[in-house]
């Protein structure tokens, strides 16, 4: 038994790893207050940020709310917090505001890609999902958002780095997380959203991660939930 939760303490350190994930994902596969991965920002010396794009895709049968990219500050547990509140419905918060965007159509048990935009100058956030714009709403707070960002998947932070509840957990796989310290184009979103070439993130580059897996989170290809064609 001693040797089995030996074992099982192991399994469940994290180690930081950098890999070249294109064409895998993590798979979270239990709900949980615990399990997550972190991930390292290419740009260590980048802690302030006055535009932001984050990128991904998600594939999940949950149909209650759930967390799909957080990066909390010192300051802001919310900093950039990308939240899925119930099916068609997103949720962006900046530096702790939060705006909701209705009406963007998404599915269970497929790959919904979603990008999500944020320009300081402005205050203007806009959701992207499958290819479909949201209407472009205001943050009343502008300029940027400063200090030494943790970046999470899987989970909420509701403090800097922790905090997580399991009922805001993700359960399913993710891949392509990308994010940049700008704002793309629609042209540029629409080439991520139909997964043609695209630019990848130079603050988080999928095809060059750095993360850490804490808990039971695998990585794995994304071939396994290909469509199996039936022949009749």
């Amino acid at each position: 038994m001693k040797r089995l939760v030996v074992l099982l303490s192991l399994f469940l350190l994290a180690a930081t790893e950098k890999q070249d994930l294109l064409g895998k994902m993590f798979t979270f596969p239990v709900e949980s207050n615990r399990h997550h991965v972190s991930l390292s920002p290419l740009l260590e010396n980048e802690t302030n940020f006055t535009c932001i794009t984050v990128c991904l895709r998600a594939f999940s049968d949950l149909d209650r709310s759930q967390s799909l990219f957080s990066l909390a500050l010192p300051e802001s547990d919310n900093a950039f917090f990308i939240y899925k509140p119930k099916r068609e419905v997103y949720c962006l918060h900046v530096g702790g505001l939060s705006v909701d965007f209705w009406g963007l159509e998404d599915e269970l048990n497929v790959w919904n890609s979603v990008c999500a935009t944020w320009d300081g100058k402005t205050g203007l956030g806009q959701m992207w999902v499958n290819g479909k714009p949201s209407t472009r709403k205001g943050f009343s707070r502008l300029g940027s958002l400063s200090g030494t960002p943790k970046i999470i998947l899987g989970q909420d932070q509701d403090s800097y780095g922790g905090g997580f509840d399991i009922n805001q957990s993700f359960v399913g796989m993710l891949t392509d997380v990308h994010m940049w310290n700008s704002v793309l184009s629609p042209s540029e979103i629409s080439q991520y959203m139909h997964d043609r070439w695209y630019q990848s993130g130079n603050v988080l580059n999928w095809d060059s991660l750095e993360f850490s897996k804490i808990g039971y989170v695998i990585t794995e290809s994304v071939k396994t939930t290909q469509k199996l064609k039936i022949e009749s």
